[in-house]
């Protein structure tokens, strides 16, 4: 007798001779405008529901460049996996050939010369033709956001984050969960939630003063969708006031909290969900510890640390999806549940070419009139990059890098701080630098930019911190983005090491001697998490300094060296 496990197994083997995953057929067209958007759209309809997933957003409605990390280290089980694999090594595991659509929107290998062959990504009324397109053939599909909607661009920010809510609410979401969003303020999104016309869900999002479920936000919610019984458990980010300011939503707590999870699993069991989804934001290594500690999970649609994986990752009886970011993708997964389990999974991973897609005529219409009030704005060229700008990868991006240089020569500064947030989308050599361009990659609701002096010794312990956060071999105390990018400041890093010992040769960069862990420094950042925090917004003064420039060049930046890889 075949055991459920193996079904699964074989039932996902089979289905990859015919494109389980979905992207062998646009991954093959050869690097030209030959994409159509059915070929985009393909899918052989299985089993009886069907999933729709959607998450870090980041306020991105309109098309952009976004390139995907050169670096993205894994440590102790997760060393040398998916998501931690990126360019070549990454194609080789999934057969993506060179000059492929799949290379540019997969890795990023050859980045400005694709994006030039096959343009913009994203944009929220094409995502919408693609959420049509999938509900014209599957109108029981439930579409889940995974959060960090609410945040990221210069009209979300003007409009504490309504134009945001106004466009995916014309996207009809059946559910959603939280992290970027607490930053308006508990107010702001207690006001917004209450109005809402789907589900907001959160498991593990409590009363801080009475450690109880808050009321607002609901564990799970269930759904009778193509016959089938659905229950969706949310799972908001688990590191609220660690990485982000714990004082703009005094009143919540938050934590993995997995044995309340397996409370709202078993829960749901009991009322007789026949497929459970947890709708999550926890990030791709801690949804895999997560899966192997709560039984009972079908699928976790994983947001956070924006992978965008072609094919589910199985982790004991659990499949974990990864959709990407900044609008670039949809998932679409297919399932067959039967006698009250899931037999069988089909996944897609539909990249959103904005050249080949076309948009949805009511969404557009919505997008253009929440932009309307700031488009005067958020449009004027402030500069030019003759370089590639991006965010991501562990330890710096060019986008970093001029945000540091502008650090340093606007507040006069001998080292700059930026934080490793993986938002902000590219532009291409020969771009123009908008308004919107630099709130794109700036956007916050306490962008202040602070200079003050510290010591060697607290650079050194501010480093060791953040590198914890980030290569801490348990994925459950990996409570950040990505390392700190820093200006004017050299250092090696030894990820293998423990924490305290993983930063040495800390060098000022202008002067190439080794920092002084007694002598004072002038440093420049943003972002902090401190509640009085003074200084002008980072958007000033990274505007200031493009103005200054008129034409920007970042020099490539090896001021970081790593070992232990």
């Amino acid at each position: 007798m075949i055991s459920r496990r193996d079904f699964l197994q074989v039932s996902m083997a089979a289905a990859s001779l015919y494109g389980l995953s979905g992207f062998g057929s646009w991954s093959r067209v050869a690097a030209q405008q030959a994409l159509t958007q059915d070929q985009l759209l393909q899918f052989d309809n299985f089993g009886n529901l069907s999933l729709i997933h959607i998450t870090d957003i980041h306020a991105q409605l309109k098309p952009i460049y976004f390139r995907e990390p050169e670096i993205n280290l894994g440590v102790g089980n997760n060393k040398g996996k998916v998501p931690h694999v990126t360019g070549a090594d990454f194609r080789r595991i999934y057969g993506i050939a060179d000059n492929t659509p799949a290379q540019y929107a997969l890795t990023h290998e050859d980045f400005s010369s694709l994006a030039k062959a096959y343009g913009r990504v994203g944009g929220l009324d094409r995502v919408s033709t693609v959420i049509n397109a999938i509900r014209a053939e599957r109108p029981d599909a439930l579409l889940l956001d995974g959060g960090d909607t609410w945040h990221g661009s210069y009209s979300c920010y003007h409009s504490q984050g309504q134009d945001m809510v106004d466009v995916m609410n014309a996207l009809k979401p059946d559910a959603m969960t939280f992290h970027w969003e607490f930053t308006l303020g508990s107010d702001r999104v207690n006001e917004i939630i209450e109005d809402l016309p789907f589900a907001a869900l959160g498991q593990n999002i409590f009363d801080a003063e009475w450690d109880e479920p808050a009321e607002i936000f609901k564990p799970y919610k269930f759904f009778e969708r193509g016959g089938v019984k659905v229950a969706v458990i949310g799972q908001a980010f688990p590191y609220m006031p660690i990485a982000n300011p714990g004082w703009m939503f005094p009143e919540y707590s938050f934590g993995i909290r997995d044995e309340h999870m397996q409370e709202m699993v078993d829960e749901v069991r009991a009322a007789g969900a026949e497929c459970v989804v947890c709708l999550a934001h926890n990030g791709f290594d801690v949804d895999k510890k997560m899966a192997a500690r709560v039984k009972g999970i079908d699928v976790i649609l994983s947001g956070h640390t924006h992978d965008a994986l072609p094919e589910p990752v199985q982790v004991e009886q659990t499949f974990i999806i990864a959709s990407g970011s900044n609008g670039k993708f949809v998932s679409r997964i297919d399932l067959d549940i039967r006698d009250g389990a899931m037999k069988g999974i089909r996944h897609k991973l539909i990249p959103i070419f904005s050249d080949v897609i076309a948009p949805d005529p009511v969404v557009s219409k919505v997008i253009e009139d929440v932009r309307e009030p700031y488009k005067v704005e958020m449009e004027e060229v402030i500069g030019q990059t003759e370089s590639l700008l991006y965010r991501r990868g562990n330890f710096n991006g060019s986008w970093d890098d001029l945000i540091c240089d502008a650090l340093i020569s606007e507040r006069d500064a001998d080292i700059a701080m930026s934080p490793g947030v993986r938002w902000g989308p590219s532009l291409l050599p020969g771009q123009d630098i908008t308004r919107e361009d630099i709130w794109n990659v700036t956007s916050m609701s306490y962008g202040q930019a602070y200079r003050s002096e510290m010591t060697g010794e607290f650079i050194h312990v501010i480093l060791e911190d953040v590198a914890d956060n980030l290569f801490n071999p348990d994925p459950y105390y990996q409570q950040g983005g990505d390392m700190v990018r820093t200006g004017g400041l050299g250092y090696s890093i030894d990820i293998s090491k423990k924490q305290g010992e993983r930063i040495t040769d800390l060098t000022l960069l202008s002067t190439g001697e080794k920092l002084d862990p007694a002598k004072n420094y002038m440093v420049a950042g943003w972002a902090s998490v401190n509640e009085d925090t003074e200084g002008p917004q980072i958007w000033d003064v990274v505007e200031s300094h493009i103005r200054k420039k008129g034409t920007v060049s970042v020099s490539e930046n090896n001021s970081v060296k790593v070992t232990g890889i």
